[in-house]
């Protein structure tokens, strides 16, 4: 309300008012260039994109869908499933966008100050909201939303890079799980994030210096030059953090929404 200029006793317009009004930005297929709009405002002002920047991207709850395995199969291969093709009354409630994915967590530290050596497993639905930040002075210069299960690496390549910061340096996520998996039916990214060749070779082939983590030799302890060097980056990293604790925790980020707007 305070970016906005509004009052607490200021008439503002209700949610659906809202939502509608996006829906018809979405439409038009200008959520884009508003955005690049508003960014170039910030640049007039001052707030260039500057010191490198930092990827990252969060999940983002959605609710849940109870569909059939047909339903299912059709969704999870872009198809409208069949018994709504012609109904597009009850397809309008049918989430076409989101995905189960798995969230892997680290098993807390037991009693006896053992750690499991296997990681907890929580089913989620809903999508993910990948975005790049400048390291000066955090806004979100770049931004893509997909489904929760999408791989984070990849988006890299789709124009996530932002080419007019001051400063070449990209941070990334550190590496995570090992493998793709599947617990009862729900595929889990075994996503190494950002670090991969694909895009390592992207990066420096458009001029980008990379600040990715490096993982952990299989079967071998990490060299020590490359712990401190995850370490440093790490700090610098971590800023992106913040700004989807602002999002989650001040606005309570979720999609009330059915699909991607």
């Amino acid at each position: 309300m305070r970016f906005l200029g509004l009052g607490l006793s200021d008439r503002v317009p209700d949610a659906k008012t809202l939502w509608l009004f996006r829906e018809r930005l979405t439409q038009a297929g200008i959520i884009e260039r508003l955005f690049d709009r508003f960014d170039a405002t910030l640049r007039s002002t001052g707030y260039l994109p500057m010191s490198g920047q930092i990827l990252d991207a969060t999940l983002v709850a959605a609710p849940k869908q109870r569909n059939t395995n047909t339903e299912k199969a059709d969704l999870q291969a872009g198809r409208i499933p069949k018994d709504r093709q012609d109904k597009p009354s009850k397809l309008s409630h049918k989430d076409r966008h989101a995905r189960w994915t798995l969230k892997f967590t680290q098993a807390k530290r037991q009693d006896d100050g053992t750690i499991p050596a296997t990681d907890l497993a929580i089913p989620f639905f809903g999508c993910k909201f990948h975005i790049s930040i400048d390291r000066k002075f955090r806004f979100i210069r770049k931004w893509k939303t997909t489904d929760a299960a999408a791989s984070d690496g990849a988006r890299l390549r789709e124009g996530l890079l932002d080419n007019a910061n001051t400063a070449s340096s990209a941070w990334a996520e550190p590496f995570r799980l090992p493998s793709m998996r599947s617990i009862d039916g729900i595929m889990a990214e075994g996503d190494t994030a950002y670090r991969s060749n694909a895009d390592e070779n992207f990066m420096e082939k458009q001029g980008f210096v990379s600040k990715v983590h490096r993982k952990k030799p299989h079967l071998k302890p990490m060299p020590r030059h490359i712990q401190k060097s995850n370490a440093g980056q790490s700090v610098i990293r971590s800023r992106v953090e913040h700004v989807f604790a602002d999002q989650k925790l001040q606005t309570g980020l979720f999609i009330r929404t059915v699909g991607i707007t």
